[in-house]
């Protein structure tokens, strides 16, 4: 069977599950494999709880099915991933609708969200939810599409060279966005050119929209960064939309901070450089960290493109509340919390603690988990994090993990969460705003409820 007529079938059966525990009846069971699964085992179990079909990439399944009323429901392909990108490919190919791609080292998962709930002003849009961003997520995410949806907002990760190539060749986005290219996931990416080379991919697909098929083909760029300044010029890009701090002849979107304390309070004008005297609007925010005003420009930006005004776009970005454990500030019986413990790396660490230092309230306190995935520059990244601190005269802080534990420094350490757990129960830390930060993997996120 091809890919088309795989689609025919799915349109017949138009429910795709990876779990077999979860098979609706007359679904289609799709054989992933992991580290620790092979969904070939679990495919002629599919069919009996319900699945009118299963397809699978182990050809020792379909033997063992021979003779059984099983074997005419398994469809043997050459690698359900790959199958599994293919059909959602074909089935995004039936919306001709705009699909924007999100990726970047820091702030893609906030952008998309922002983006989102500007566009829902105008629009039913499609969006990835939580952190559907890989090349089984996308998928997922694209199956998700219906005749009601009028665009797409496509979250993008990555952690090795040739993930972006493989995500939008399935999303075949029409326009795109990087938030930044950082120093993150420098063990997967060898450097911070195989960063650049690989978030860079999203361009690459979108210079050649033509080729593609892909009717716009533009980006949106943050003027101020001048490593995709230069990604962008270096690339055929067909339209730019620009948005920043500093104005340029590209940046049409300009913004400034008016406060951050502790939520971000910002401005925004249409920036005109004919004109000199500039309209502005400022939007109050649920978010902190400075660095945020440019996802939120990055917002406004894609907002105004597709023709929603600004006043339903400030209302969407003041009414934004984050709830995934990204620059949220929670107030507890006993503190003030800055948790931001979904991630960390050197980028995203040195922003955290410059918004940390900035701040207007105190006491501070901050409890910081490893950056994980760094390779050979994890002990010179960790040690840099920790003379950062030293300078801006953090002086509570605690270190958790086996990378911080080596730094040089004199704050208490901890080898794991738990180890910090049982300090808080008996010390219980009182009156700080403390900012949690580290790697998803270092659990920190268990921390809040405890302070």
């Amino acid at each position: 069977m091809d890919i088309k007529e795989l689609y025919n079938l799915y349109k017949q059966h138009p429910c795709i599950t990876t779990d077999s525990r979860d098979c609706p009846e007359g679904s289609i069971f799709l054989a992933l494999k992991g580290e620790s699964f092979d969904g070939n085992k679990f495919a002629v179990q599919a069919l009996q709880k319900g699945c009118a079909y299963a397809i699978v990439d182990d050809e020792g399944v379909a033997g063992e099915a021979e003779g059984t009323e099983y074997r005419s429901r398994l469809i043997l392909v050459g690698d359900c991933l790959q199958t599994f990108k293919d059909l959602a490919r074909e089935h995004r190919r039936q919306f001709p609708i705009s699909v924007i791609g999100i990726t970047g080292t820091n702030g893609k998962t906030t952008t998309k969200e922002l983006v989102a709930t500007v566009l829902q002003q105008k629009y039913n849009v499609l969006f990835t939810q939580g952190n559907f961003n890989n090349d089984v997520g996308v998928p997922k995410t694209l199956f998700r599409l219906n005749k009601d949806h009028q665009i797409a907002v496509i979250e993008m990760g990555a952690s090795h060279p040739g993930d972006i190539r493989t995500l939008v060749n399935t999303a075949e986005p029409t326009c795109g966005l990087i938030t930044n290219v950082g120093r993150a996931h420098l063990q997967g990416f060898g450097s911070f050119e195989g960063v650049k080379k690989t978030k860079g991919e999203l361009y690459d697909f979108l210079s050649q929209a033509d080729e593609n098929s892909v009717d716009e083909g533009f980006v949106f760029v943050n003027t101020d960064d001048e490593d995709l300044m230069q990604m962008v010029s270096e690339r055929n890009i067909i339209f730019t939309a620009g948005y920043g701090t500093t104005p340029t002849e590209e940046t049409s979107v300009l913004g400034r901070i008016v406060a951050c304390d502790p939520y971000l309070r910002f401005q925004w004008c249409f920036y005109d450089s004919e004109e000199e005297e500039q309209e502005w609007f400022t939007v109050n925010t649920h978010l902190i960290g400075s660095y945020n005003l440019y996802n939120m420009l990055a917002a406004i930006s894609v907002g105004l493109y597709f023709d929603v005004d600004p006043e339903p776009i400030n209302r969407a970005l003041s009414d934004y509340v984050p709830h995934n454990n990204r620059s949220q500030l929670t107030e507890t019986e006993r503190n003030h919390l800055i948790v931001d413990a979904y991630n960390a790396n050197p980028t995203s660490m040195a922003a955290a603690l410059r918004n940390f230092r900035d701040m207007a309230v105190s006491p501070k306190m901050a409890i910081l988990g490893d950056m994980r995935e760094l390779g050979d520059v994890s002990a010179e990244e960790h040690q840099r994090a920790v003379d950062l601190m030293k300078e801006y005269g953090l002086e509570t802080v605690w270190l958790v993990g086996e990378e911080f534990g080596k730094t040089d420094c004199s704050y208490r350490k901890f080898a794991d969460v738990e180890a910090v757990k049982k300090a808080i129960a008996q010390e219980r830390p009182a009156g700080f705003y403390i900012l949690v930060k580290g790697s998803n993997s270092m659990l920190l996120w268990q921390l809040p409820e405890l302070l």
